[in-house]
Parts: C-alpha cells; structure tokens; sequence
C-alpha cells in the first residue's frame, strides 16, 4: 500500500478522463493526453490566464513565440493541439526560452511536444518557441493547465488559433474540457459511529481492539456493513489532516484500492483513489461511492459511504467480496493537499473478506518480524551484554573459583557474550526476510546494524585465539578485544537510538528518546561508580601493607566488604537493566 508521504507522482485513466499528478518539478510527461491535475477538486470555470502568439499563420518549420501570462501561477502544462480535433496527440515541438522555469516534455513518442514547469515557485509569465512540423494539419490551438494551489486549477485554457495560409476558415469550435460529473451529494453525521454491532452485523477493524469510537476519542475504527449488493463503510480516528484505508493483496504499498477523508476549511472531501508503490496516492471517481457523509468534533474526524461489493466499469477498485490485507493510516493535510502519514499504518494481521461474516479484528503498525528483531536487539544490547562487560571487569577477583576448568566469571563472561552474538545473528536476518533485501529507506540504522554484526561475529572469533595469560601478545590482544567491544556497543546504543524512530518499529511517544539517554547514564554510571570503588578499595589495602599490618583477617575482611559492595551493585545494576528492557519490550508489543 501507498501512503504516508512519503516521492509524488503516478497517473492512470479515470471515467473518461485522464489525470495528471501536480509534480513540484513538472515532470508530467505520463499525462500529456489528458491535463487534469488530480487533485480531488473541480477545476475552476472562468480561466484569468491567456496565451498569445506572435503571428496568426504559419508554414513548415516556421517557429512561432506563445507567451502564458496572468496572475501569479505555480504550475502549468502547455500543448499544441489539432484545432478541429482538441483529443488527439500533441503537434509539433516547443524550444525554450528560459530553461530555469520551463521544462520539455516527450508526449506521444514526440520530443518536445509539451511544456511544464520546473518548480513550484511563483511566476506571471512563460515564453517558448513553437516549431511547425511537417504535414501539421490545418488549424492549430494552443491549450494550458495552470495551476496556482492544490485546490485552485484551471483544464485546458484554450488559446488562439493559427491556421495554414491556404486553410479554408476555422470554424469548428470543440470543447476544450470533458464535461465533469456532477459530486455526488454529502450529507452531515448527526451522531458518531458506534461499535455495539461489531461481529454481529459489521465487521469492523479497531485500534485497540475493544474500543468504541462514540466513548474513546484516540480509537481507531473502520466498519463493514454489508447490504445486499453494496457495503457501508464507517471510518473513525483522531485527526486533524486525513484518515484513510485501503486494500491490498500483500504487506507492500501498491497496487492497492485506497478511501481518504480530508479535512479542508471545515469540511471533509471523501476521496477514492488508488496506490501506486510508495508513492503520491492517485485520485479516482467520486461517481463510484453513494450516501457520503462526514462528521467533525473535538479532533476526531468520521466519514461514511457506501460503494458497490463489485465495480465492473472502473479496473483499479476491487471486488470486495475477495480476502485482502486492510491498511488504516493518517496525516496531514493543507489546503486539500495530503501529506506522507505520520506514523506507520495500521495492517490486519491476515487478510479478511468484509462481505463475508461480520468478525471484530485487530492489526500492528509493526510487524512481528521487525518486532521480533527490535527485542533480540534490546536483548543482547541492553542487557546481555552490558552485564557480561560489568562482570569481565569489575568482577575477576570476586567469582574466582573455578567451574567446569575456567574461572567463574570467565564462564558467565563467555556465555553472556555468546548469547549477545547469537541474538545479534537472528535479529540482523530478520529485516532482510521482511523486505526481501536491503531497505533504503532506513538512513543510517542498517548501515550501522551491519557494523554491530561484524564486530558482534568478530568478537568471539578473536576471543577463540586467545594467547595463554602471561604470552608476549596477550596486551595487545587485550587491547584489541576491549577497542573492538567498546566500539560495538557505541554503535549499537547509536543504532538503537535510530530504530526507534524508524517507521517499521516507530514506538510512541517522546519517552523512549528519554528512556534510552536513561539506560546509556544508569550503565555509565554504574561503571563509574565500580570504578570508584575499586580505585578505593586498591588504595585502602595499600595503606594496610604500607603500614605493615600482616594481619590476613585485615585483607580478607576489606576484600570482603568490597566484594559485598560490588555483588550488591550488580544485582541493583542487573534489575535496572531489565527494568528498562521491559518498558520497550511492552512498548513493542503494544504497536
């Protein structure tokens, strides 16, 4: 499914009519035929702009200067048609003036043949060069699409007419614009929707799963009704931009039949449209949806419509009566325009037939993949790990003893890094099945994951060719095998502190900023404070030799002391460490 927001731009054939997306950069070559931005709105009637030409006749290869001028503009799309027939291909090719606000576009396999603009700024005037070709039918018109807002646009401005020098008189005049189909009528909500019927007559998708849009202003809700051959839609949420659903065959952004409700002036435009990859959505037919109706109040936005099970006449909406994965998203919206959504959509867990029998269903803005990685990561690099390095360090005289032919603390060592290691393998597998290879649109968290996995795979592999203790290369093994630890966790906390923000395990709130600063200060702290300690420790049983006390009770009762100290720092340290494990690992589960 396509959102959130995400480059602009697809174009498809809509009831008669061609669309064309308002690109920023003008790139509309896709659309040439039909010039209608698809913005959801009805052009404008009366045109303001004009377009003039510097002679009224013209031969083959003659180039003729045509000037858009008017008020203040942001886009336009420019063509030469053939005057007595204003739906045909484009005529002839254009050159440009001044390629800073202007563009060429190919049309029809004809270079040149269209002229848009080059960004959203401003301007009053275009000037280009028109070049007749060869065989140019008799009589020329020039037509534009100007744009000046989302909303605001005129189709097919025609301009004059220049003929050949021996063409009889022009006098065909043909519409310049299809005819658009009447809206159908939208009525006002009195009341909210409620969720009492959910399982017994609707089926209804809810986030969270038991909430009733009339009692929870925060719920999410999208109902099914289905009457005889038609279904009622209800969609409820929170926003102030747009909420929309769409169906989808898979998981992915595409190829999806896509309903926004967008908010603009105090008013709620229901919109069909339909996904093309992770891209700009591309608006449909209003004729398609029946009894539209909308509702605002405190921040909640609620619409309803109703739409055939089967649409035979339009290819890009589904036949509701066939199992899809169902999206819910939401976002901003200004002046009619939508924008990416503003957080990860809400996908059922399996797909669902709304025609079929009423059922009350959930779904995650993350999925258990990309959960399941985000927690082994939590895991191994909040806990595992950071209690393996507290106990390498600070705990080799306490945990001494030996255990099956190693020390203690060697051995709880090992294993808690062992364990980091294979967590870290499975949780770095798990986004490259999910996407099915590498994920561009992650920034810097994957390349730095990959790091971490290297150093995670390393690490123990060193460790395996550990030198005997008093070798001439055990000090730079030491060394090397702290640089390469330290800098792994580093990297780690970095690339946590990236995922999650990430779309796909986008936790809530501003919290999980404060609480992984949190976790970083508790082990940072806890390591300064052992540091302190043991300093001291060092230094009180130095002051017993140095003043000659060979009393062992004297050594064995200040190592026993710091000892204590030291196990009762672990345990508050260890307790710490999974408290905040917990808070993300619930966070997870709840997305």
């Amino acid at each position: 499914m396509a959102v959130s927001g995400f480059p602009l731009g697809a174009f498809i054939l809509l009831s008669h009519i061609s669309s064309v997306a308002n690109y920023p950069d003008g790139k509309v070559t896709a659309s040439c035929h039909g010039m209608i931005p698809e913005h959801g709105h009805t052009p404008c009637s009366d045109p303001v702009h004009n377009i003039s030409v510097s002679q009224m006749t013209f031969t083959s290869g003659d180039q003729i200067k045509v000037t858009l001028s008017g008020p203040e503009f942001k886009g336009f799309l420019l063509e030469a048609r053939d005057a007595d027939a204003l739906s045909g291909p484009p005529i002839g090719s254009f050159k440009l003036i001044d390629s800073q606000v202007s563009q060429l576009l190919t049309c029809d396999d004809i270079q040149g043949s269209a002229v848009s603009h080059t960004n959203p700024h401003k301007k009053t005037e275009i000037k280009v060069y028109w070049k007749a070709p060869n065989h140019a039918p008799n009589h020329i018109r020039f037509l534009v699409t100007v744009v000046k807002k989302y909303k605001t646009y005129w189709v097919k401005i025609p301009g004059p007419v220049i003929s050949q020098p021996n063409a009889p008189p022009f006098t065909t005049p043909e519409a310049t614009v299809t005819p658009l189909s009447t809206l159908p009528p939208v009525s006002h909500l009195t009341k909210s929707f409620s969720a009492s019927d959910c399982g017994n007559k609707k089926f209804c998708v809810r986030s969270p799963l038991n909430c009733d849009p009339a009692k929870e202003r925060t719920c999410v809700f999208l109902s099914f009704t289905r009457d005889d051959h038609s279904v009622v839609v209800e969609l409820s949420g929170p926003s102030r931009g747009y909420l929309s659903f769409a169906f989808s065959h898979d998981r992915w952004m595409g190829d999806d039949d896509a309903y926004m409700c967008i908010h603009e002036d105090q008013t709620v435009h229901i919109q069909p449209s339909y996904l093309t990859g992770r891209s700009h959505p591309v608006m449909g037919s209003k004729d398609t949806l029946e009894d539209m109706a909308w509702r605002l109040e405190d921040g909640v936005m609620q619409c309803s419509f109703r739409r055939n099970i089967t649409l035979p006449g339009d290819k890009n909406r589904f036949d509701l009566n066939t199992s899809y994965y169902i999206f819910l998203a939401d976002g901003a919206a200004d002046d009619g325009r939508i924008y990416k959504h503003s957080q990860q959509p809400l996908i059922t867990y399996e797909k669902h037939d709304v025609t079929d029998h009423p059922k009350n269903v959930g779904g995650s803005r993350s999925l258990l993949l990309l959960k399941a990685h985000g927690a082994l990561m939590f895991v191994a690099w909040m806990t595992t790990v950071s209690i393996g390095v507290i106990i390498a360090r600070f705990f080799k005289p306490v945990w001494s003893k030996s255990l099956f032919g190693e020390s203690a603390w060697f051995q709880v060592h090992r294993m808690l890094m062992l364990t980091t290691s294979a967590l870290t393998c499975i949780a770095f597998v798990l986004p490259f099945i999910y996407r099915g290879g590498w994920s561009w649109r992650a920034g810097c968290h994957p390349y730095l994951g990959c790091i971490v996995m290297t150093l995670a795979v390393l690490q123990p592999l060193l460790a395996a060719f550990r030198p005997p203790l008093y070798h001439q290369r055990r000090q730079l093994f030491n060394w090397t095998h702290w640089g390469l630890g330290t800098a792994a966790r580093i990297i780690a906390v970095a690339a946590m502190f990236l995922g999650i923000d990430l779309p796909g395990l986008n936790l809530p709130g501003s919290w999980k900023t404060y609480a992984m600063i949190g976790f970083v200060a508790w082990h940072v702290g806890t390591e300064v404070i052992l540091e302190i300690h043991a300093y001291r420790l060092s230094r009180k049983i130095e002051i017993l030799d140095d003043a000659r006390i060979q009393i062992l009770q004297s050594f064995t009762v200040a190592e026993a002391e710091g000892y204590a100290f030291k196990k009762a720092v672990l345990a508050i340290y260890i307790c710490g460490n999974v408290t905040f494990l917990i808070m993300f690992l619930s966070a997870i589960n709840h997305l």
